[in-house]
């Protein structure tokens, strides 16, 4: 690439528009371009690192097996209504109508896709197994996209699928895209760390993330400091429970709480500890009234909430179907309740003496206890905190945050019944394809990297993923000697196969050296006033020191420096 002559930019302005460092470096370096919210277009330097991500990604796919195709963005509904995912996506999914009234999708996914194309090769149990993998554009309508690159509606998906005949073989192809994953993000630099997650609307027996370990995450993940557990805080069990059997059950009694609006007020007001009080949250699940009662200082999980209820969504309840029942908005309580479904967290049917809602402005309940009230359901709706107790060994749980930059789903055969993919098995009976699913995101990945390898200059980019690896920044172009021996060693990184750029602009050099820290490029060669004492000046992008070095070593010690890093 030479900077004079092909397409380059950098922006000088700050990027006042993006939420994340990532985006306003990738912005700033001119390696993506806003088209719209969510919408990005990659520019050259950009398109180069995606393709050095993905040129990754592929080559261990392919060590591990798999065998890679292309599959349409544009698909028709009707195989989304087949396995039940046309409502689970909503209206996350971008729909279509063509010429004939036809309902069309932009694919959020392929899961469907994948098993109508397995069928042209399954008959008997000797067609299996195989995994196929694409690399293509994923379309989904995000409420709210943001942190640049990281939640976008138009991404670059891996996606790979494996086929078996059991669960014993899913088991085998799982961990073949389970170790190829580790190998990817150990090749591409990244600090990352492996979660249990919730299956969502992809279904199936188990979900495993990769995250990046990044400030600006919007995924929390949950770790004990004493073993190995982690987990998505989604799906994060809470066993912490009160010290029940320590206290004797008191009479209950009702109180009056003027102006009270939140439960910290109550807490103050009553001068009892947070975790004595027991909050209602009136909630619309599938259009039903549902009142959710936790302890005071949780938050409400709605993934737990749906997973127990077997729902599809949930929003906060409006008042025409809170009038369905006697509940009071701000003093609702499970004693008396009527006209809607009560769920009790588990942590509440441990503790005793609480205090909750009289169903009644202005009045709550204190000593308030399970045998008080009757519900419906009880289990785990809440949130764990830091400091909570490990499910696996009684420790302290931590929290951190993280990109989620792949995915790894135990299927099982949700789909292969649901459009009837099936093999003839050695017993002569028919049996479901037993999947797995393994997708990874790789703006995200893109991003990710950005996050964790920049400083106040710009992007640090890891040698792997880097655009170019080398930068020949010539001080004076004009400069006969400059220019040429500037070209020489342009050629010849080139044609070893080492990716070099040129700066060969009118410009002066402290321009030039800003640009070329803000694009990231490893290692830069200063060709300047020197050269006619065969010296050039040699840095690397994570070092703060420059050194000289005799021109006819500068290959050598490049090659040296690459294989290092």
């Amino acid at each position: 690439m030479r900077l004079n002559k092909d397409f380059f930019y950098t922006i000088k302005e700050n990027i006042a528009d993006e939420d994340s460092v990532s985006g306003k470096l990738l912005v700033k370096s001119g390696m993506i371009k806003k088209v719209s919210n969510g919408v990005y277009a990659k520019m050259p330097l950009g398109e180069k690192v995606l393709k050095n991500i993905e040129n990754i990604v592929r080559k261990n796919m392919n060590n591990a097996g798999a065998n890679e195709l292309s599959m349409p963005t544009l698909l028709p509904m009707d195989i989304f209504e087949k396995t039940g995912r046309k409502s689970a996506f909503g209206s996350s999914m971008f729909k279509l109508n063509d010429r004939y009234n036809r309902e069309y999708a932009l694919g959020p996914t392929h899961e469907e896709l994948f098993v109508l194309a397995s069928m042209s090769r399954v008959k008997s149990y000797r067609d299996l197994p195989f995994t196929i993998y694409q690399i293509g554009l994923k379309y989904r309508d995000e409420i709210r996209p943001r942190l640049g690159l990281i939640r976008i509606r138009e991404f670059l998906m891996k996606d790979a699928y494996s086929f078996d005949k059991d669960y014993e073989g899913l088991d085998i192809s799982y961990k073949k895209m389970f170790d190829a994953y580790h190998m990817i993000f150990k090749e591409l630099g990244i600090e990352y760390t492996v979660v249990k997650a919730d299956t969502g609307a992809m279904g199936g027996l188990l979900s495993e993330e990769f995250h990046a370990v990044t400030d600006i995450g919007e995924d929390v993940l949950v770790l004990c400091d004493s073993c190995d557990y982690s987990s998505n805080l989604e799906v994060s069990q809470n066993v912490n429970k009160s010290n029940k059997d320590l206290e004797d059950e008191k009479e209950l009694e009702l109180v009056e709480t003027p102006n009270i609006h939140t439960i910290e007020e109550l807490s103050d007001f009553l001068k009892i500890d947070i975790k004595k009080t027991v909050k209602a949250l009136l909630m619309n699940v599938d259009n039903n009234l549902v009142i959710l009662f936790i302890r005071g200082d949780r938050e409400l999980n709605t993934n737990k909430v749906l997973k127990l209820l077997s729902g599809n969504e949930i929003n906060f309840a409006k008042d025409e179907l809170i009038a369905n029942s006697n509940a009071v908005p701000g003093y609702t309580g499970p004693i008396n309740l009527k006209g809607a479904n009560i769920v009790i967290d588990n942590e509440v049917l441990n503790m005793k003496n609480f205090c909750c809602g009289g169903n009644k402005e202005g009045f709550h309940y204190i000593n308030a206890n399970i045998k008080d009230f009757k519900y419906d359901i009880a289990g785990d709706i809440v949130n764990v905190k830091e400091g909570d107790k490990c499910p696996n060994c009684g420790g302290k749980l931590v929290f951190k945050k993280g990109i989620e930059i792949g995915n790894t789903f135990k299927l099982g055969t949700k789909y292969s019944e649901s459009l009837g993919l099936s093999y003839l098995g050695d017993d002569n009976k028919n049996h479901p394809v037993v999947m797995g699913c393994y997708g990874i995101g790789l703006e995200r990945i893109l991003s990710a990297i950005v996050e964790q390898n920049n400083d106040e200059k710009g992007i640090i980019w890891p040698i792997n993923v880097a655009p170019y690896k080398v930068a020949i920044v010539v001080i004076n172009p004009k400069d006969e000697k400059q220019y040429e021996e500037g070209e020489k060693l342009y050629n010849i990184f080139n044609e070893l196969g080492i990716d070099a750029l040129i700066d060969d602009r009118n410009e002066r050099a402290g321009v030039k050296f800003n640009d070329i820290d803000l694009i990231g490029i490893p290692i830069r060669i200063t060709v300047g006033k020197k050269i006619n004492e065969d010296l050039v000046e040699i840095k690397l992008r994570k070092e703060k020191d420059t050194r000289e070095l005799k021109i006819e070593n500068v290959v050598n010690e490049v090659k040296n420096i690459i294989n290092i890093l």
